[in-house]
């Protein structure tokens, strides 16, 4: 399996991103963004599409899947609790919306929606997370990577065995 070049001149990636705390998700996006393109990516062969909040990322990702323009969705999105545990509900339709919408489209979602169990609105915070969203973007421009090339190579053994 060709590991080093899972895409072809027609791959592309949709990158969807919630705004709720834009400033922290949006390192996700960078690290991201430059990771693909360090794998072998064209940047110009991932389209951004961003949304209010990480509830809206489902629908968003089905459509796009739906389009057949993308061979991939990578979801990105900060889940923070507020204190009454909608957080826990919120981040669990998000992913299992996004699941679905995998399984229902053979599109892969590569998801760094993040609920950190505790997160504050003061600078120590905001400068860890950012952080850790251009640690996260990196891995999902990876995991993308690699799940391209699976896909490519199982689709390839399905179409000799026909």
């Amino acid at each position: 399996m060709n590991q080093r070049h899972p895409t072809t001149a027609d791959t592309r990636i949709a990158f969807v991103q919630s705004c709720w705390h834009k400033d922290v998700v949006d390192e996700c996006r960078k690290a991201f963004l430059a990771e693909i393109v360090r794998l072998g990516m064209a940047e110009d062969r991932i389209d951004l599409y961003e949304v209010p909040g990480v509830f809206e990322i489902p629908l968003e990702a089905k459509l796009l899947a739906e389009s057949g323009r993308y061979q991939a969705v990578v979801a990105a999105g900060l889940v923070v609790n507020g204190g009454i545990y909608r957080h826990e509900f919120v981040s669990e339709a998000v992913i299992s919306g996004l699941m679905q919408v995998q399984l229902a489209t053979s599109v892969p979602m590569i998801s760094a929606v993040l609920t950190p169990q505790a997160f504050h609105e003061h600078d120590e915070h905001r400068r860890f997370f950012r952080e850790h969203f251009l640690v996260k973007g990196a891995e999902a421009a990876s995991a993308c990577w690699r799940t391209l090339a699976h896909i490519r190579h199982a689709r390839s053994l399905a179409a000799a065995a026909d």
